[in-house]
């Protein structure tokens, strides 16, 4: 999780453009979440039932994402997303004072109280005009409805690798090639240093644990998107 926000944030801080910048990070995160898609698989931590429902969702909306990045401003998306981020991070806290249940209610009836496919495509849109967001945004709102931890980690990282694969290939048929390929050997290695370990983790951690540490990421996140979008407003106010 945090990856793509994480690393978008910062190639924008640096002055590259927003597309630019979605356009390096996902292709990156398609040999990062690959990687770490497979040590999920390989941990066991995928409920592919839930997979087959997100993954193809997320891809059609991060294609229309991606799209609507290349020819719009993101600013508005910028504070949804933050804002969302916060709501999600209230739940999951909640969840972790008020029950140690790691999952509530039938697959079906959670299904019922919200689609995964819903999800997935909001998740994937956001993710793409964003430059991140897949991972708090869906993980975040399937852990909110009471999914199991371990498993919706797992299955939302190996959806990314398709989600990213097919924003990628978007950028790429709008997108001049050789401007942001410069960038993307840097954010690979790093990313696939790191990605391994995700699946290692998720098995081995109680889902308890798992929920705190989501929430403090999406919460951490949160509050740096806040900073960064008050900031120019208290700038001019004191200037």
């Amino acid at each position: 999780m945090a990856y793509g926000l994480i690393v978008t944030t910062t190639l924008l801080s640096l002055g590259t453009p927003p597309a630019l910048a979605s356009a390096s990070v996902h292709t990156a995160e398609v040999v990062t979440t690959g990687l770490a898609g497979a040590s999920h698989v390989w941990h066991k931590n995928v409920d592919w039932a839930l997979f087959r429902r997100l993954a193809p969702a997320g891809m059609a909306g991060g294609i229309v994402g991606a799209y609507i990045l290349v020819g719009l401003p993101e600013a508005w998306l910028k504070v949804f997303v933050t804002f969302y981020l916060i709501g999600m991070t209230a739940l999951i806290t909640r969840r972790v004072l008020m029950s140690t249940k790691a999952v509530e209610g039938t697959k079906a009836e959670r299904e019922r109280k919200l689609p995964a496919a819903a999800v997935g495509g909001a998740g994937g849109l956001c993710d793409a005009v964003g430059g991140g967001g897949w991972g708090p945004i869906v993980t975040s709102t399937l852990l909110s409805r009471g999914d199991h931890p371990r498993h919706t980690i797992g299955t939302v990282s190996l959806s990314e690798f398709f989600l990213t694969a097919a924003i990628s290939v978007t950028f790429l048929l709008n997108l001049e090639l050789s401007k942001y390929l410069q960038p993307v050997l840097g954010l690979v290695i790093g990313g696939a240093c790191a990605a391994p370990l995700a699946g290692y983790f998720s098995r081995i951690l109680a889902p308890r644990t798992l929920m705190i540490a989501v929430a403090v990421v999406i919460g951490i996140l949160s509050l740096v998107n806040i900073g960064r979008l008050a900031w120019p407003m208290v700038k001019d106010l004191w200037s």
